[in-house]
C-alpha cells in the first residue's frame, strides 16, 4: 500500500497525541500538558492584573465599578460558547479514545458552526439592549453610560472573540499543547500592549480596555484555526451533520461549565445589588460604589490564583476523557490524582500570597489617594484568601466529572458552587454586613468540599464496577 505524504503526517499526528494520553507516565503527562496550560492561564492572569491596575489607577473608582457591573453580561456571552466548546470536547475526546474519527470530526465541525450562530445572536442582543441590561445589573445613573459603552464594544466583536476558547480546547485535544500555550501567551501580552496604547497614548476610557481585549482575541482565534484550516491537525473540518442526539450530548456535557458561568453571573448581579445596598448602610453616601469597587478588587486579586487551578484541570481533561473512553480506569485515577495534588499546592500557595501581601495586591488596583477603598480592600482580601484553601477541590472535581461524562454530577457541583450556596449564605450572613459578603466565598467552598466528597464516593463505586466487569470479560 502506498501512502501519500499528507496521510503519513496525519497518522503521525494521531499517534503523537494518542501515545501521549495513553502511555506517558501520569506525572510526566502532568508537566507536559498541565504546565503549558498553567503558563497560558498565568499569562491571562498577568493581563487581568494589568487591566485592573490601569483601570483603577488611571480611570478611577467609577470606571472600576461600571466594568464590574457590565462584565457578567460579557461573560454570559462567552459562557454560551463554552457550553458548546466544552460540551463538544468531551464526546470528541471519548470518540478519539474509541478511534471513532468520523464522529469526532463531525462533532468538532458542528460545534464551530453552532458557536458562530450563537455568538451573532448574543452580540446583537448585547448591542441593542445594552442600556436596559445594564440597569438590570444594578447600574445607577453615574455608571450607566460607561457600562453601556463597555458592553457594546464587546458585542461588536462577539462572533470572532467567543470562538477562541473552543479552538484552544481543540488545539490541545489534537496534541498542539505548546502551540496553544504560545497563542495564549502572545495573545495576553498583545492585549497588554494594546491596552497601554489605548489608555496611555490615545487616552481612551473603558472602551479602550474592551477594544484591546477584543482585537487580541480576534487575531488569536484566527491563528488557532490555521492548523485545522490547513488540515494538519488531528481533528478535521467536515460537512456538519447536526443531529438531536448530538445536541443533547453537547448540552449535557457542556451544561456544568455553562451553568457554573451563568449561575456565577447571576450571583454577581445579586452581589452587586447587595453591595450597593450594604455599602450605603455601612459607608454612607457613595458607599455603594465603593463596595462594588472592593468586590472588583477581590475579583482581580483572585485572577492571580484561580486561572492556575483552571489551567491545570482543563488541560488534563482531554487525557482523562480519552482514557475513560478507552477503558483505562486505573490510568484515569492516576491522572486525576496528579490533578488534585497539583491544584492543592496552587491553592495553598495562593492563600499564603493573598494573606501575607493584601496591601501590596490592593495597591496595584487602588489609587493611594483613595484611602477608604484601599483599607476596605485590604481587610476584604484577608478574609477572602481562605477561599483558596478549599476552592481547588471544587475546580478539580467539576472538571473530572465533566471529562468522564457525568453531566448530572458536574452540574450539581457547578450550580451548588456558583449559585445555590452563595445565595443561601448571602441570606444567612446578611447581618454581618459587608464582611458577610467576603466570608460568603469561604463558606461556599467549604460546602463545595462536602458535596465533592459525596459525589466522588459515588464515582469511585462505579469505577470499581467497571474494573470488575472489564476483568471478568478477559
Amino acid at each position: 500500500m502506498v501512502w501519500c505524504e499528507s496521510e503519513v503526517m496525519e497518522m503521525q499526528k494521531k499517534m503523537k497525541a494518542e501515545l501521549m494520553y495513553a502511555t506517558m507516565h501520569p506525572w510526566r503527562l502532568f508537566f507536559v500538558v498541565a504546565l503549558p496550560g498553567m503558563i497560558s492561564m498565568f499569562a491571562m492572569s498577568i493581563y487581568s492584573i494589568v487591566e485592573g491596575a490601569f483601570i483603577g489607577q488611571i480611570l478611577g473608582e467609577e470606571a472600576f465599578a461600571a466594568i464590574n457591573i457590565a462584565f457578567p453580561l460579557v461573560m454570559i456571552n462567552f459562557s454560551l460558547s463554552d457550553l458548546i466548546g466544552v460540551g463538544a470536547s468531551v464526546p470528541i475526546s471519548i470518540a478519539l479514545g474509541k478511534e471513532d474519527y468520523k464522529t469526532a470530526n463531525n462533532v468538532f465541525s458542528s460545534s464551530v458552526l453552532l458557536i458562530f450562530i450563537t455568538s451573532v445572536l448574543m452580540g446583537s442582543i448585547m448591542f441593542f439592549a445594552a442600556e436596559p441590561l445594564s440597569r438590570m445589573m444594578g447600574a445607577n445613573d453615574a455608571l450607566l453610560e460607561t457600562s453601556v459603552r463597555y458592553l457594546r464594544t464587546f458585542a461588536l466583536t462577539s462572533p470572532l472573540t467567543t470562538i477562541f476558547f473552543a479552538m484552544d480546547n481543540y488545539l490541545r485535544i489534537s496534541g498542539y499543547v505548546k502551540t496553544s500555550m504560545l497563542i495564549n501567551v502572545v495573545s495576553n501580552f498583545a492585549t497588554i500592549g494594546l491596552l497601554s496604547f489605548f489608555l496611555l497614548v490615545l487616552k481612551m476610557d473603558v472602551v479602550g480596555s474592551a477594544l484591546a481585549t477584543s482585537i487580541a482575541m480576534c487575531c488569536s482565534s484566527f491563528v488557532a484555526m490555521i492548523p485545522f484550516l490547513r488540515g494538519k491537525a488531528l481533528l478535521k473540518f467536515a460537512k456538519p451533520r447536526i443531529s438531536l442526539p448530538m445536541l443533547k450530548q453537547i448540552a449535557a456535557c457542556g451544561s456544568p461549565i455553562f451553568l457554573n458561568n451563568i449561575s456565577g453571573r447571576v450571583t454577581s448581579i445579586l452581589m452587586n445589588i447587595s453591595l450597593m445596598t450594604l455599602g450605603v448602610i455601612e459607608l454612607g453616601e457613595g458607599g455603594g460604589t465603593t463596595a462594588v469597587a472592593v468586590y472588583a478588587v477581590l475579583m482581580y486579586a483572585s485572577d492571580l490564583c484561580w486561572p492556575l487551578l483552571y489551567g491545570i484541570s482543563d488541560s488534563l481533561a482531554p487525557s482523562v476523557g480519552y482514557n475513560w473512553g478507552a477503558g483505562n480506569y486505573d490510568r484515569v485515577k492516576k491522572i486525576v490524582g496528579c490533578n488534585y495534588i497539583g491544584t492543592a499546592v496552587v491553592g495553598i500557595l495562593s492563600t499564603s500570597i493573598l494573606f501575607f501581601f493584601p496591601r501590596t495586591l490592593a495597591s496595584v488596583f487602588v489609587n493611594a489617594a483613595d484611602t477608604r477603598l484601599l483599607e476596605i480592600s485590604v481587610h476584604a482580601i484577608r478574609i477572602f484568601c481562605a477561599t483558596y484553601l478549599f476552592r481547588w477541590v471544587a475546580v478539580t472535581t467539576q472538571s473530572f466529572l465533566s471529562a468522564i461524562e457525568k453531566p448530572a454530577f458536574a452540574t450539581l457541583m457547578s450550580v451548588g458552587v456558583a449559585f445555590v450556596f452563595p445565595v443561601l449564605l448571602l441570606g444567612a450572613l446578611w447581618s454581618f454586613g459587608l464582611d458577610g459578603i467576603w466570608f460568603n466565598f469561604v463558606g461556599v467552598n467549604i460546602l463545595a468540599c462536602v458535596l465533592a466528597a459525596f459525589l466522588l464516593l459515588r464515582v469511585r463505586r462505579e469505577i470499581k464496577k467497571r474494573e470488575a466487569a472489564k476483568e471478568s470479560s478477559l
